[in-house]
C-alpha cells in the first residue's frame, strides 16, 4: 500500500465515522476564537479581523497521525469560516461555506475533526468574504511521524501578508469603479517622451497603440498596490527577528498569506536550501532568491556561519514594498536593508506575442488580413504576421521565454468557433485555439521576461523546473482524460473567470473517483494566477516524469500553457480557484464535485446555501 493510499484510508474512514485500521497514537483538542482585532503595521493601524485576539492567529502544531478535534468560536457579528489551506481531509470538513458546510453563525461554535494524514507546512484562513484579506489567517506545522530527510537545529514560521489600509470590501469596489484605482506605477507623458527619445516616435506610438488595444498597461503587475508588507504581524520598522548561533542550521518556513501579493525572497549574504514546497519534501536545491506565489509555502535551510546579522527581504514582485525581519546572534541586531530594486514591466511577450515584427507564424493561428492583427476594439495592429497555419502541423508552440514546446499546435482553422479570447474577455475572430497541451518546461521564470527577477552576482533564482519529489506520492501512469481551462479576465470590467464563464454561471466540474485527470491552464490573461484545488494534491508537470512535485498551489504566468494532473481519490465537494482574493471574488473560482468511491462516501449535493458563500474570498 503506497503512502498516499494509506493517508486516504484515513480520510475515507473519518468521512463516514469508520475507525482508522490503525489507531491514532494521540488526539489532540484545539480551541480558536474569530475575533475583531487590532492591526498595527508600523505605517497604519486598523481594525481587521484574527484568531484568539491575534492577526496572524496562533501557530497550530500537530502530529501526523493525531485525530484533531478543533472548536472554532465565532465573536464577529457576520457568519464565519475557516479553511485548512493544503490538508487532505474530509470534505465535510474542508470549511467551504455553500460547499462544504453552512459556515459559522455569529455566537456560535463549530467543532472540526479530521485526521492529521500528512506532514509539512501548511496554514489556516477564513474562506468567507473578505475575512481573510481582513486578517484571518494563521499558520500549522505538522510533525512527521518518521525522519525527515535533513537536518536542522533552529525552527521558525514566517508568515507574510499584504496588510492594506483598506478593508477588502471597499478594494473590491474600487477595483470595479476604476481597475487601475491601485495601481501607482502608471506610465505617464515624459514616459512617452522618454520612450519615444531611445526608440523612436513611430515606435513608441506603436507599443502604446499595442497596449491600448489590449485594454491594459506594461505595469499591470500587480493589481492591489499602497499595501504595507508584514512579516509575522510586523511591518519592516517591527523588525521580526529569528534567532541563531553561528554554524547552526536554521530552517524558515516561508508562507505566502497575501490576498494579492507575490513575493521574491531573498537574504543577502546566505543560500537557501529548499527542501519543502506546499509541505511536501523536495530534493534538496540551493538558491540564492525564490518567488512565493500567494498562498504557496516554502522551506528552506540556511546556515549563517559569522555572528553577525542578516535581513531577510521578501519584495513584492512589483517592487512597491518590501517585507523585511532579521537573522541574528543576538536581539536588537540590524542588517542592510537595500532599496527596492527597479520594477518590471510586462512587455508583449509575456502576453504571447513577439515585439520586434510581431511574427505569430510558430503559434500556428490563423492569418488576418495582410500584416494586421484585429485588436478587441476593432482597431487594426500593424506588424503582427501571424503566418499560415503550417508551422501549427509541426506541432509546436513558442512560449513567452523564447522556448519551443512540443506537442503544443492551436490549428488556427481546427477550431469550431474559429475565435480566440484575448486578455480584456473580448473575443478576436480567427485565432482558434486547437490541441492545447502543456509544456513540461521551465516556464514560470522566462529569461528576457519583464517579471523575471535578476539575481546579484550570477545567482541562481529558484524554478519550478527545480523541484522533484523527495519520494513520489503516487505511482505514475497516463491519464485517463485531460480537461482544459482557460484563465480568462477583463481587466477594464474586472471580471475574471474559467473559459469566459464566471462561478455563477458555470456548472460544476465533475470527475470520477479512481481517475487520474490531466488539468491544461491556458492564460490568457496580463495576470499571474496561483490555481489552487482544495481536497487534492495537484502534481505539477515540470517535466520530472515520476518526480514531478505534489502542491496544493500551481501558479500561472501570462500568456502560458501550464499542466498539473491529480488522482482523483476524495469523494465529495471541493472547489478550485485563483488564490486572488479578488480575482476570486470576481468570479474564477469552479466547484468540483468527485462522484463515486468506496461505500459509505456519498457526496451531499444539497450543501450549498451557506453564508459567505463559497466565493468568498480568500480560499
Amino acid at each position: 500500500m503506497t503512502r498516499i493510499t494509506r493517508f486516504r484510508a484515513g480520510v475515507l474512514a473519518a468521512a463516514v465515522g469508520a475507525a482508522l485500521s490503525a489507531a491514532p497514537a494521540w488526539a489532540g483538542t484545539y480551541d480558536l476564537t474569530v475575533d475583531r482585532v487590532r492591526i498595527d503595521t508600523g505605517a497604519f493601524t486598523r481594525t481587521g479581523i484574527g484568531y484568539n485576539g491575534a492577526s496572524p492567529g496562533p501557530v497550530l502544531r500537530f502530529r501526523e497521525g493525531e485525530d484533531v478535534t478543533i472548536n472554532v468560536t465565532n465573536n464577529l457579528d457576520q457568519w464565519t469560516s475557516v479553511h485548512w489551506h493544503g490538508l487532505i481531509l474530509p470534505y465535510q470538513q474542508d470549511g467551504v461555506p455553500g460547499v462544504s458546510f453552512e459556515g459559522i453563525a455569529p455566537g456560535q461554535t463549530f467543532t472540526y475533526r479530521f485526521p492529521i494524514v500528512q506532514a509539512g507546512t501548511y496554514w489556516f484562513h477564513s474562506h468567507s468574504g473578505f475575512q481573510e484579506a481582513d486578517g484571518a489567517y494563521g499558520a500549522i506545522v505538522i510533525e512527521p511521524a518518521t525522519r525527515e530527510p535533513f537536518r536542522y537545529d533552529r525552527d521558525y514560521v514566517v508568515q507574510l501578508t499584504d496588510a492594506h489600509p483598506h478593508p477588502g470590501s471597499r478594494i473590491m469596489r474600487n477595483l470595479k469603479m476604476m481597475p487601475d484605482y491601485y495601481n501607482r506605477q502608471q506610465r505617464t507623458l515624459f514616459d512617452f517622451l522618454g520612450d519615444a527619445a531611445d526608440e523612436g516616435l513611430g515606435a513608441a506610438l506603436s507599443d502604446r497603440a499595442d497596449w491600448g488595444g489590449m485594454r491594459m498597461m506594461p505595469t499591470d503587475v500587480e493589481d492591489v498596490q499602497g499595501f504595507t508588507p508584514l512579516m509575522n504581524g510586523k511591518g519592516p520598522e517591527g523588525n521580526w527577528t529569528a534567532l541563531f548561533e553561528p554554524g547552526e542550521r536554521v530552517r524558515l518556513r516561508f508562507i505566502n498569506s497575501s490576498a494579492m501579493a507575490y513575493f521574491d525572497i531573498r537574504i543577502p549574504g546566505l543560500k537557501m536550501t529548499v527542501v519543502q514546497a506546499d509541505g511536501q519534501n523536495v530534493q534538496p536545491v540551493t538558491v540564492d532568491e525564490l518567488r512565493i506565489a500567494v498562498a504557496e509555502t516554502y522551506d528552506v535551510i540556511v546556515r549563517p556561519t559569522e555572528d553577525r546579522a542578516y535581513s531577510i527581504l521578501a519584495e513584492s514582485v512589483g517592487r512597491t514594498a518590501m517585507a523585511r525581519g532579521t537573522l541574528a546572534p543576538r536581539e536588537g541586531m540590524e542588517a542592510e536593508v537595500p532599496a527596492l530594486r527597479e520594477p518590471p514591466r510586462l512587455t508583449m511577450a509575456d502576453m504571447g506575442m513577439a515585439h520586434g515584427g510581431m511574427d505569430h507564424g510558430s503559434m500556428g493561428h490563423g492569418a488576418t488580413a495582410g500584416d494586421s492583427h484585429v485588436m478587441p476594439d476593432g482597431t487594426m495592429m500593424q506588424g503582427m504576421d501571424h503566418g499560415a497555419a503550417g508551422d501549427a502541423a509541426a506541432g509546436t508552440h513558442v512560449m513567452p521565454n523564447g522556448s519551443v514546446m512540443a506537442g503544443a499546435a492551436h490549428a488556427g482553422m481546427g477550431s469550431d468557433s474559429g475565435t480566440h479570447t484575448m486578455p480584456d474577455g473580448s473575443v478576436m475572430e480567427g485565432m482558434a485555439h486547437g490541441g492545447h497541451r502543456a509544456a513540461p518546461a521551465d516556464r514560470f521564470y522566462a529569461p528576457g521576461s519583464g517579471l523575471t527577477p535578476v539575481v546579484a552576482d550570477g545567482g541562481r533564482f529558484l524554478s519550478y523546473a527545480d523541484l522533484k519529489a523527495q519520494k513520489p506520492l503516487y505511482p505514475e501512469r497516463a491519464p485517463t482524460r485531460e480537461i482544459e481551462l482557460r484563465l480568462t479576465g477583463n481587466m477594464e470590467r474586472y471580471i475574471w473567470s474559467f473559459d469566459g464563464v464566471k462561478h455563477e454561471d458555470a456548472e460544476p466540474i465533475r470527475l470520477q473517483y479512481g481517475e487520474r485527470v490531466r488539468f491544461t491552464f491556458v492564460n490568457e490573461t496580463m495576470m499571474t494566477h496561483p490555481m489552487h484545488l482544495h481536497g487534492m494534491w495537484s502534481i505539477l508537470d515540470t517535466g520530472n516524469g515520476a518526480w514531478n512535485p505534489a502542491k496544493h498551489v500551481v501558479s500561472v504566468p501570462p500568456g502560458t500553457t501550464v499542466a498539473m494532473e491529480v488522482e482523483v481519490d476524495a469523494p465529495g465537494r471541493w472547489v478550485f480557484h485563483c488564490h486572488l482574493a479578488y480575482h476570486m471574488e470576481a468570479g474564477m473560482m469552479r466547484e468540483v464535485i468527485v462522484e463515486g468511491g468506496p461505500e459509505g462516501t456519498a457526496v451531499d449535493l444539497g450543501a450549498g446555501h451557506g453564508h459567505g458563500h463559497a466565493r468568498g474570498a480568500g480560499g
